[in-house]
């Protein structure tokens, strides 16, 4: 009896030890093969950078082509200052942010969709692939890239502008024209730009002044032009938008006069919201915008792009179609790729 409980106690003991000595074996190939895992997972067919509308549309055709995507996007929309969306078929006046989140589900109803809530920081291609790094360090691979990622306003430093930006002071006729119409209404802008506004929001309301804040850059004839049309060329310097939780009620003037205002149309200045484009060689236009064909490529091979950050036609339905383009024309690439291969 002494005997068989002494073998089985040095058995128990020495299976103990064996074990104790093979455990952090063990812990360190579970955690080898965890990294592993994950840096699998971190390669995908397609990045996309960027998820609101364009972002989402390219990887909803994506999604149904049964493509291995990652949707990395910050959550800085282009149009998050304003209230609500029109001129969209089915949603008209819906706010942006319900569009995206309603897109966003249905987009991550396809199992070969992901998301990430991080910001891209910077990009460079390693072969044929492409490596992509978040702000958290964190480092995504694939071998397109579809870059969503809109352009960042420039507003001007002028009191009360930002608060009521995409509400009454506002950029896009077709966006908000129709919900501002035929009330007295001003245009901030000079030159060229300001006489293309003019001529296009007559036709939303009869009440208009032009506001080019300094010195007019319009021409003699321009000018005279304005005038036939009954409306007014105001130059001086602006010092502050009055508004009333953003709905603007009057200008103020450097010299303090005022001038009572319901809208004003603006168009500062802007810039892409990602230098990432540039850093891989995309070519930009004369505008800032990054130069596509008609299928949203880049002058760079395997790079995509679509949205704002292409077009100065800032709407969510051109977003969202230029975004089903690229996604179609990326997944039929691939396929003849893959077919060749």
């Amino acid at each position: 009896m002494d005997n068989n409980k002494s073998r089985r106690n040095f058995v128990k003991q020495t299976g103990m030890g064996l074990f104790a000595l093979t455990f952090p074996w063990e812990i360190a190939r579970a955690n080898f093969k965890k990294k592993q895992h994950m840096k699998e997972d971190r390669t995908y067919e397609i990045l996309i950078i960027g998820g609101s509308y364009a972002g989402l549309s390219a990887a909803m055709a994506l999604g149904r082509a049964m493509r291995k995507v990652l949707i990395l996007d910050s959550g800085t929309p282009c149009n998050r200052f304003t209230p609500h969306s029109h001129n969209f078929i089915t949603l008209d006046g819906e706010k942006p942010q319900v569009i995206a989140a309603k897109a966003k589900e249905q987009v991550l109803q396809y199992p070969t969709v992901s998301f990430e809530n991080t910001r891209a920081v910077s990009g460079k291609k390693v072969g044929d692939w492409f490596e992509i790094t978040t702000k958290t360090g964190v480092v995504y691979t694939a071998k397109k890239l579809i870059f969503a990622t809109g352009v960042k306003d420039l507003l001007p430093e002028i009191k009360g502008f930002e608060a009521a930006w995409g509400k009454t002071i506002i950029h896009c006729p077709y966006c908000h024209g129709y919900e501002v119409r035929n009330v007295k209404t001003g245009i901030f802008a000079n030159g060229e730009f300001a006489m293309h506004y003019a001529q296009l929001i007559r036709n939303w309301t009869p009440d208009l002044t032009l506001f080019t804040n300094g010195k007019s850059t319009l021409t003699l004839e321009q000018t005279e032009k304005l005038a036939r049309f009954n409306i007014p060329l105001v130059a001086q310097k602006i010092v502050e938008f009055v508004h009333d939780e953003g709905k603007i009620k009057q200008v103020i003037f450097d010299d303090g006069s005022m001038f009572h205002l319901e809208a004003i149309y603006a168009k500062p200045p802007f810039e892409q919201q990602s230098s990432i484009p540039e850093m891989l060689g995309c070519s930009l236009t004369e505008m800032g915008l990054i130069q596509v064909d008609m299928f949203q490529k880049t002058t760079i091979p395997n790079v995509f792009a679509v949205g704002d950050s292409t077009s100065m036609m800032r709407s969510v339905a051109f977003a969202v179609n230029s975004g089903n383009i690229a996604g179609a024309v990326l997944n039929n690439l691939m396929t003849e790729e893959e077919f060749v291969g």
